[in-house]
């Protein structure tokens, strides 16, 4: 049998730090319980990542940065093609994250690591995730600034931040609405995309609160 190559070794790593994160959260799992679930020794994960901190990092941005080319080219065909509809938008920043939710592939433990990032105090990866992605989410609040202009930049993210933990909630699949046995997993999510996108335009059109 051949030997695994350097790319194979990093994604088993990677899919099993996944996994016990989801399981474990990141304070609980040491880097053993790591290479024991990849069949791999502590300096194959040395050598990749150096060290627990990045290797936290690594299982964020293989799923993220995926997760973030998709919305973004979606945002920029729905500004070309639907300039100031607010729907396309929305629709841009919900699909990708309730298809990678969906994904066969270690995407339902994905979303378990995320509920354990919201849930864990981790300041390192907060900052992580607020470097590199954080540009995601200023993207989409200019472009729905510009179909609501009489929204003050407070008030859009706030909404912005309800937005996204309601989509968060949607991907783990908590709530009481469950995919009926007929109903296939691809019709589910658009689905629940619709029901999201339709909750969250009325949200966002609502009159602004005074303070």
């Amino acid at each position: 049998m051949a030997a695994a190559t350097p790319f194979s070794t990093k994604d088993r790593i990677l899919g099993a730090a996944e996994e016990l994160f989801a399981l474990h959260g990141f304070a609980s799992t040491s880097l053993r319980q790591v290479t024991t679930r990849a069949d791999v020794n502590i300096a194959a994960v040395n050598y990749h990542f150096g060290s627990k901190e990045n290797l936290v990092n690594e299982v964020f941005r293989r799923r993220m940065d995926v997760m973030t080319a998709a919305r973004l080219s979606q945002l920029e065909t729905a500004l070309q093609q639907a300039p100031g509809k607010l729907e396309p938008i929305l629709a841009a920043f919900v699909e990708p994250a309730l298809a990678m939710a969906q994904d066969g592939q270690g995407g339902g433990a994905f979303v378990r690591v995320i509920a354990r990032a919201y849930a864990e105090k981790n300041d390192n990866l907060r900052k992580f995730l607020s470097e590199h992605y954080g540009h995601v989410l200023r993207e989409f609040g200019k472009a729905i600034a510009g179909c609501l202009p009489e929204l003050s930049k407070e008030a859009l993210y706030w909404r912005l931040d309800f937005l996204a933990g309601a989509l968060t909630y949607a991907m783990a699949d908590f709530g009481l609405i469950k995919r009926p046995a007929h109903v296939a997993e691809a019709a589910h999510r658009e689905r629940a995309a619709r029901e999201l996108i339709r909750f969250a335009e009325a949200g966002l059109r609502a009159g602004s609160v005074e303070s």
